[in-house]
């Protein structure tokens, strides 16, 4: 069985009524991993890749940067431009493999469509792979080995664990198939916390009949609206990963207010799940680091 990491953090520091506020959760994490990395003998590496000028790209970039070096970590950022050769990023992630300061990569997709998307991630040693996207990662996952898990759902995971709840036996609706969020939640979900899980995409039939028998939602589907109040069982936890932004403000794939009276515990955008993905890129390279709770 997998094993979710228990942080020393009590709920009423991040939930507050109906709703989880991941942003405060993933700071009182940042600050206990900070006292943590005071006492380790090397500080944990975070080598971060970027390769072109994606806008949105370049503003995570710093945001991962700021929370690294804020926790003291070491923290490198090389940039590569648009046109920039398989080669040259290959042998990038080369040199940080054999780096021992370095004990997490991270390559910052999308990357522009002329390299290898999966073959760069690829490259990266399984041990370094704090995004968890390597392959022998994501089969340690669905084996319930013990291995680095992606950052999205480990965070909505520890989210998960904190709560007063018994998850054992309850229905699961994970909205969206993706390898960076659908299907690792779907594995968590079985694996470490019993759960019947049922996942559902785009070319799902009767989707809200799925939806209105689940305990949990998960919606990572990257569209706005797909799931309705009405379509709500009573009570019923729910997560939203998605976001968007609508006429200049950023939200979710849910509207969460028009949802408060019915649910038991819900998720805001901003504020939500987006904070806890840095938080556990940070927690992963300080386990590789050696680091413990």
């Amino acid at each position: 069985m997998l094993n979710i990491p228990k942080f020393p953090i009590n709920n009423s520091l991040w939930v507050e009524g109906k709703f989880l506020w991941g942003k405060k959760l993933a700071k009182e994490i940042r600050n206990l991993l900070k006292e943590k990395v005071a006492t380790l003998q090397q500080k944990p590496g975070l080598a971060v890749l970027l390769v072109g000028d994606d806008t949105a790209s370049e503003v995570y970039v710093k945001s991962k940067e700021k929370a690294a070096l804020e926790c003291g970590f070491h923290s490198i950022v090389r940039r590569l431009p648009e046109n920039a050769s398989e080669k040259d990023v290959l042998n990038r992630i080369y040199a940080w493999n054999d780096d021992p300061n370095i004990h997490g990569i991270l390559v910052q997709l999308p990357l522009p469509k002329h390299l290898p998307e999966q073959k760069i991630l690829q490259s990266i040693l399984p041990e370094k792979d704090v995004d968890g996207f390597h392959f022998v990662n994501m089969g340690k996952l669905f084996a319930g080995e013990e291995g680095i898990i992606p950052c999205t759902p480990l965070g909505i995971a520890v989210m998960l664990s904190l709560l007063p709840e018994d998850w054992t036996g309850k229905k699961a609706v994970v909205l969206g198939r993706s390898n960076i969020v659908g299907k690792p939640m779907a594995q968590i979900l079985i694996s470490a916390f019993n759960m019947t899980v049922t996942t559902c995409h785009s070319k799902t039939i009767h989707l809200e009949e799925e939806i209105s028998r689940s305990d949990l939602v998960v919606s990572a589907m990257g569209k706005r609206e797909v799931v309705l109040p009405e379509m709500l069982k009573d009570n019923s936890t729910i997560i939203d990963v998605g976001i968007h932004r609508v006429e200049g403000k950023l939200c979710g794939d849910l509207d969460y207010k028009a949802m408060e009276d019915k649910v038991h515990y819900i998720t805001p955008v901003p504020g939500g799940v987006g904070p806890m993905t840095i938080a556990m890129l940070l927690y992963n390279t300080f386990v590789n680091a050696g680091g413990k709770l």
